[in-house]
């Protein structure tokens, strides 16, 4: 009660709760995608490259999130064609590209002057730094996202379930994967300021897998994910604002218990349809 008493009062988190429901809309409607597609690694890759990104802006003084987004769509598309490219070698491939763009993040925050506690939101994420620009530029991301899967959801699917087939119906295969890897770039920018980018893999990909464990199809999917995101964000929410408690940490292991949960039922309930 007292988090709902301190909601109707303060700005702050009212912008943690906006925000918390515009980044559950990106990564309920693509995690679905990185769970059937099976490339929760490449979004580790995408999501760590990012800060990069982030010191290098810090470094020159240009907007952090201007630096994300750069460095996530970038990352994106390198990881994609290495992906493409070189299957044999993309494990050490990604790997190295994971741990170099930490690398140089690192390296650049240490050359800016000073120390910027904002920095420590990127790794870990703080929703309750969320301000009125952040949520414009959140809305505007999950818009983007939202029109190319209305436009391109055919395509999404099919080089998401069976490549071969997309190739010979004639689907550009290599240009929507690269495409669908830019969208989770983006769904990546969305979810830094919740989670942190160390933390954003699980909020991803976790919702999306509970939601496959009880439906089929993929649209069904997205919105059972975009429901158990928001609830799971919301909840760790209002659980970490008493005892003060990292919300992005907590968010994360709300998500994970409740996979957990799902996996059991999910259990019991097949183990009975057999007997």
């Amino acid at each position: 009660m007292e988090f709902f008493h301190a909601l109707m009062e303060f700005a702050f988190l009212q912008n943690a709760l906006m925000g918390g429901l515009l980044a559950s809309l990106g990564c309920g409607v693509i995690g679905p995608y990185v769970v059937v597609k099976r490339i929760s690694y490449l979004v580790g890759g995408i999501a760590h490259a990012v800060l990069g990104g982030v010191g290098i802006a810090y470094y020159f003084g240009w907007p952090p999130f201007g630096g994300a987004l750069v460095a996530a769509v970038v990352a994106a598309l390198v990881i994609g064609w290495v992906s493409l490219r070189w299957r044999q070698q993309e494990d050490m491939l990604i790997g190295a590209f994971w741990a170099g763009g930490m690398a140089i993040g690192i390296l650049f925050i240490s050359l800016t002057p000073g120390y910027n506690v904002d920095l420590m939101s990127f790794l870990f994420g703080n929703i309750l730094l969320i301000t009125r620009d952040d949520l414009l530029l959140m809305a505007a991301l999950d818009a983007v996202i939202l029109a190319l899967i209305a436009v391109f959801h055919r395509q999404f699917q099919a080089v998401c379930f069976d490549e071969q087939f997309a190739r010979l119906r004639g689907v550009g295969v290599t240009q929507f994967y690269l495409l669908l890897l830019c969208m989770v770039a983006l769904t990546l920018v969305l979810l830094i300021q919740v989670v942190g980018l160390i933390l954003v893999i699980a909020l991803v990909s976790l919702p999306a897998a509970i939601a496959g464990q009880w439906v089929r199809s993929l649209s069904a999917m997205m919105l059972l994910a975009t429901v158990l995101a928001a609830a799971v964000t919301l909840s760790g929410l209002g659980l970490s604002y008493g005892p003060d408690l990292p919300s992005g940490a907590t968010i994360v292991l709300l998500s994970a218990a409740l996979y957990c949960l799902s996996t059991v039922m999910m259990g019991i309930r097949k183990r009975r349809i057999q007997g």
